[in-house]
This record gives structure tokens, C-alpha cells and sequence, in this order.
């Protein structure tokens, strides 16, 4: 039998005298990891992509080929039976979505859909807008003619008179 992938890198890294401690710290791969890829002992490893990203890491700091690596690592998981999660399978959602919706829409679509809203958006704010600024127009206008007519009611000659009549009396005006 060939060696695995755990012999090769451990044959490696003793070839070139070099402790796990060295490759924990440059690569930050955890040392009992590093232990588990060395054991072939995959069950260790968090799984997925990153035993494929520790082993890629590990091959390329001793000096050996990663695509090598990564290739006798799925060699030896399908000789073991194992399954190789390596993160590029296609994972179905448990949750219900409406794929084929999605799938079938083009980018043109959805681009025209966009530029439908947001014209749609901007019509409504500009309405808006112009609502708010003909009411403020009506109010100030409305303020202006009631401050007029107060002003002239009290601008009458009468009024007037009876005015300078009571500050007379309240001493005001000498």
C-alpha cells in the first residue's frame, strides 16, 4: 500500500527538520490538527473546506505539491468510504424557496424591475414634495392676508383715537 497523505507531510517535515509548533505558528493551524492530518485522522478536523485548507497549508509550508496533497487526501477518504466535504457541493436548502423563479429571471429583468421602482419611489417623493411646499405657500399666504386685515382694523381713525385718548388718560403722553 502507498503512503497517505499524513505520512507524506510527516515525512516531509521531518525531512526538513521542522517542529509542529513552527508550522502551528506560521500557518495557524492548531498543533493537535496538524497531529490528526500527520495520524490520517480526519474525524479530529472541524471538517469541510478547512481540512482541505489545513492540508493545502501544511503540504505547501514542508515543500510538496498542494494539488497533490489535496488530491491523495480524497484518494485516501474514498478508499476509507468517507465522504469528501469539500464545500463544492451543491447543498440543498431545507427551507422552501421558489429555485425555479429565481433561476428563470434574467439580469435584464431584474434590472428593469429596479429602474421601475425606483422611478416609481422618485415620482412619489416628488409628489410628495410638492404637495408639502403648495400647503406651506396656501398657509403663509392665508398668515399674511389675516395679519393684513388685523393691521387695518387696527389702523382705523376711531380706533386710533381711542387709543391716544386711554394712553392719555394712563399718563403716557404728556
Amino acid at each position: 500500500m502507498s503512503q497517505s497523505i499524513g505520512e507524506k507531510l510527516r515525512l516531509a517535515r521531518e525531512e526538513r527538520g521542522i517542529a509542529l509548533r513552527e508550522i502551528s505558528e506560521q500557518t495557524r493551524i492548531s498543533i493537535r490538527y496538524l497531529e490528526a492530518i500527520e495520524g490520517d485522522d480526519y474525524k479530529r478536523l472541524p471538517g469541510g473546506i478547512f481540512n482541505r485548507s489545513f492540508i493545502r497549508a501544511y503540504a505547501k509550508f514542508v515543500g510538496l505539491d498542494e494539488h497533490v496533497a489535496l488530491e491523495d487526501y480524497s484518494r485516501t477518504l474514498r478508499e476509507r468510504g468517507e465522504s469528501d466535504d469539500d464545500g463544492s457541493k451543491v447543498h440543498r436548502s431545507l427551507v422552501y424557496t421558489e429555485d425555479s423563479a429565481v433561476t428563470n429571471r434574467s439580469g435584464l429583468k431584474t434590472l428593469i424591475l429596479a429602474i421601475i421602482i425606483l422611478a416609481a419611489l422618485s415620482a412619489a417623493v416628488w409628489a410628495g414634495l410638492h404637495f408639502y411646499q403648495k400647503s406651506q405657500r396656501g398657509r403663509g399666504a392665508n398668515e399674511r392676508n389675516q395679519r393684513l386685515e388685523f393691521a387695518a382694523r387696527h389702523r382705523s381713525p376711531a380706533l386710533s383715537d381711542m387709543k391716544l385718548e386711554k394712553e392719555k388718560n394712563h399718563g403716557f403722553i404728556a
